[in-house]
């Protein structure tokens, strides 16, 4: 069981700013604790299974109450050996540029097979979702990062969907001890200052975490 577990939602490698962010948050975590056993996942690395027909019908058929088999039942092990490998760590960094004004559509395959009932949440007639993961110790750090969009610009340059959208997720797990580092230096900004206050907040994150 991992100490700490990077996912890594950018396929740009060395030029990723949400990676390069990463590894500053990364460096200084290995800093304080030398001993961490760190694990890094790439998800864009092709091991990540589909979420199709089978893996969908599987999921209903556990939310009524069956048990899946056949194709259904192969997806259902797939999709919980995934869930599994992220659950085993209690602490979690995401790295998460923004597509869109959204998230990459690998993480939103992530999510899709890991949100299963009886893993991630339960449901009640009455008081809605429950979010299994409350009360675990589980922490998430998420570096955001864009180009385009920043705060405090108008709609013409995109809107904040991904942090919304992701956090948003975290936090309907029940994982509510959520970290942020950003990055959105914009088409005009000065990308030196941005990235140098970018990087001390990675480092405080990682201090802290």
């Amino acid at each position: 069981m991992p100490d700490l577990l990077h996912i890594s939602a950018s396929p740009r490698g060395a030029d990723s700013e949400s990676l390069r962010l990463a590894r500053t948050f990364l460096d200084t975590y290995r800093e304080i604790h030398p001993d961490a056993g760190i694990e890094e996942w790439d998800l864009w690395d092709g091991t990540l299974p589909e979420f199709g027909p089978a893996a969908a019908r599987a999921k209903m058929t556990i939310f009524g109450g069956g048990t899946p088999s056949g194709a259904e039942a192969e997806a259902w092990r797939a999709a919980s050996a995934v869930f599994e490998r992220w659950n085993a760590a209690d602490r979690v960094l995401f790295s998460v540029p923004m597509w869109n004004s959204g998230v990459p559509y690998i993480l939103k395959q992530f999510i899709d097979l890991v949100s299963q009932p009886g893993m991630v949440f339960g449901v009640d007639p009455v008081t809605g979702y429950d979010g299994l993961l409350a009360g675990k110790g589980k922490r998430a750090a998420v570096i955001y990062t864009s180009a385009v969009w920043g705060p405090g610009l108008g709609p013409e340059f995109g809107s904040d969907f991904q942090s919304a959208f992701f956090s948003g997720w975290l936090n309907w797990t029940g994982i509510d001890d959520v970290t942020e580092v950003r990055f959105h230096p914009t088409l005009t900004g000065d990308v030196a200052k941005v990235r140098r206050t970018a990087d001390e907040c990675a480092r405080d994150a990682a201090k802290n975490f």
